[in-house]
């Protein structure tokens, strides 16, 4: 004879199966993103000094950002003083000026770093792109929800920067959220 309370223990039973089988249905189907391949070996001193943010998924401080650059020193410590600078949501707008420290994680390619903003959160820095002449890279995480892409001068051809986008796409990220970040100096010698 079965009682009410082996009833109710097989309904609770089955009832948590259920939720375990929907929770791994929802949350299991998404898509595997496979970790970033990143670059084989980074030349750190060779990386250092500045780079132009070319376009970028934007973190909330970056939206609005013109005029974005991001420079590197490598410090007697063996960290990466940062700093990203830009003008906000126009090229006269305010300056904004960041200081983050890169601590380098992989030591053996130089290209997994953790980017310090805030004490002690590290957040993920990818190299999963540098040429060979160290003039353009391009800087990822694995979740896919930011990416930068930078050179050293704004004089990058359009195929190059159509080949990283694609090369991301491919890599799992939504290029339609990509923004090319405006950038407009003045031309050097001018007054």
């Amino acid at each position: 004879m079965k009682t009410r309370s082996t009833y109710n223990k097989r309904n609770l039973a089955l009832e948590a199966a259920l939720v375990i089988l929907g929770s791994v249905f929802l949350f299991g189907c998404g898509p595997k993103l496979q970790p970033f391949k990143t670059a084989a070996s980074v030349d750190i001193p060779r990386f250092m000094g500045d780079w132009y943010v070319i376009a970028n998924i934007p973190t909330f401080i970056e939206k609005g950002a013109h005029n974005a650059v991001e420079s590197y020193r490598l410090d007697k410590d063996g960290t990466i003083a940062t700093t990203f600078t830009f003008h906000k949501d126009a090229f006269d707008g305010p300056l904004k000026t960041y200081t983050p420290r890169g601590f380098i994680v992989d030591t053996t390619s130089n290209a997994v770093w953790g980017m310090r903003f805030i004490w002690p959160i590290k957040a993920e820095y990818l190299i999963i792109h540098l040429n060979d002449s160290y003039t353009q890279t391009v800087i990822g995480r694995n979740k896919r929800d930011y990416v930068w892409i930078m050179a050293r001068t704004l004089a990058n051809p359009e195929e190059d920067y159509a080949k990283l986008v694609a090369e991301l796409a491919a890599q799992g990220y939504d290029t339609s959220r990509l923004k090319k970040v405006p950038q407009r100096w003045p031309e050097k010698g001018a007054a």
